[in-house]
């Protein structure tokens, strides 16, 4: 199967349940073409509403439509949903409107666009807010069956999707369940990745190359950042002697930092290794460069891993 983008995998969804679900109602803010929510806008024009750049009134209205009955995806850039956290803080959050960001275009994976257009904080900023549930699907099985989820779900939802294309993880039947972490290669011995998004595939293949050394390294695909199974986070660290995280995110307040929760407050005591944006802003680049130089690729997350076993 060739690697397709979790936001084409997202429009073309959307696409296809739109005759099943009639309430679902898209919106963007002049960035159609990029989120794929054109995909969505050519088959069901008088359910499309594009807002320009203007994502504050996007969400606001966005909330309104949730309210009055309506299952509404907005769409936008991660860096411009999150830089709408006070919309979203009272509008959707506070509200507890059914509303369902969609924020494409995360991470430095994007390239060359650069820092101002990377969603690197959005994360952090969205999973502080009460009653939010965030999915960050791996490949394009994972996101069809969170965007059927999530015309079903009850509450505010962000789901973060990329611009790159990205392998498949999941086998041919994969069944999406939300907050329900899958186990794609055994917990090791000698440590187990926390990961999600683009940095699952590259956990795999690092772990497969390290096992040529010798190590033993476990793979979970954490595909809802919250709410957080803490439950099978720990009992998954606990049978193992190191834990490391990898998102295409700050190491700050994503996945990281809630494994990190998670693991503090079980009062397990384990070595842990967060893989992600170290506390830096982005830059322009190819995404191989990008990647590589954060050593989130497959090869630079071997290397950390190594380093911290060794």
């Amino acid at each position: 199967m060739p690697a397709k983008a979790t936001r084409d995998a997202f429009g073309e969804a959307l696409a296809s349940l739109g005759d099943r679900f009639p309430d679902i109602v898209a919106m963007d803010a002049d960035l159609a073409k990029s989120t794929k929510s054109e995909i969505f806008a050519k088959k069901f024009p008088q359910r499309f509403f594009e807002f320009g750049i203007a994502e504050a009134n996007m969400i606001g209205t966005a909330a309104g439509l949730a309210l009055a009955g309506k299952i509404p995806f907005a769409c936008s850039f991660a860096c411009f949903i999150s830089s709408r956290f006070d919309q979203i803080r009272i509008s959707v959050a506070y509200s507890q409107a059914n509303v369902r960001l969609v924020g494409s275009h995360a991470g430095i994976a994007i390239g060359e666009d650069g820092y101002s257009q990377q969603g690197l904080e959005d994360l952090a900023l969205i999973r502080s807010l009460p009653g939010m549930t965030i999915i960050q699907p791996a490949d394009d099985l994972e996101t069809a069956g969170a965007v059927e989820y999530l015309c079903t779900h009850k509450g505010p939802a962000y789901l973060r999707t990329t611009r790159q294309k990205v392998e498949r993880v999941n086998g041919q039947g994969y069944r999406f369940q939300v907050g329900k972490p899958v186990e794609l290669r055994p917990v090791g011995k000698d440590a187990v990745i926390f990961c999600s998004g683009g940095e699952v595939f590259y956990s795999l293949k690092a772990a497969q190359s390290l096992e040529q050394e010798g190590l033993d390294v476990g793979v979970i695909n954490v595909h809802t950042i919250k709410p957080l199974d803490a439950g099978a986070i720990v009992l998954a660290a606990s049978r193992t002697r190191a834990v490391a995280t990898a998102e295409d995110h700050q190491i700050i307040g994503g996945l990281g930092s809630a494994v990190a929760e998670a693991l503090a407050e079980a009062g397990l005591n384990r070595r842990l290794l967060r893989i992600g944006i170290k506390d830096q802003f982005g830059e322009s680049g190819s995404p191989e460069e990008l990647l590589a130089k954060h050593k989130m690729d497959a090869a630079g997350i071997a290397e950390q891993l190594r380093a911290l076993l060794r």
